[in-house]
């Protein structure tokens, strides 16, 4: 049975996300299927990329270890995009497929930026 997937369009690059089997990413592709969603993200403890979605999706957290490449939903309308590791009770929406910890770091950049999802 294929996964569902996501696309995040990230300057020129574009990603491919797995989504997980949860409510959280049952919202969130229910929303792309109305609308792309434009998230301006900034960098946060050297670790992650977070910026609000705009509304807010149902929580799943539970206590989990992150890494590279990890889609978290954070407080239920922060999205979050992991390119190093953290423990904490978070939601898991998905996993950017193929690509390494230094392609998704450089394509993220320093500082702010501007991230699109899509549906697949």
């Amino acid at each position: 049975m294929e996964r569902d997937t996501i696309k995040l369009h990230i300057g020129s690059k574009v990603f491919v996300a797995v989504l997980e089997d949860n409510s959280s990413a049952m919202a969130l592709k229910e929303l792309l299927a109305k609308c792309n969603v434009t998230v301006e993200m900034s960098d946060y403890a050297h670790m992650e990329k977070v910026g609000t979605l705009g509304v807010r999706l149902p929580r799943n957290d539970e206590w989990i270890q992150t890494d590279s490449g990890d889609l978290i939903l954070y407080q239920g309308h922060y999205m979050v995009i992991y390119y190093d590791r953290n423990s904490y009770s978070l939601t898991r929406l998905g996993k950017i497929i193929n690509v390494t910890q230094n392609e998704l770091k450089n394509a993220l950049g320093k500082g702010n930026v501007t991230v699109v999802l899509s549906l697949e």
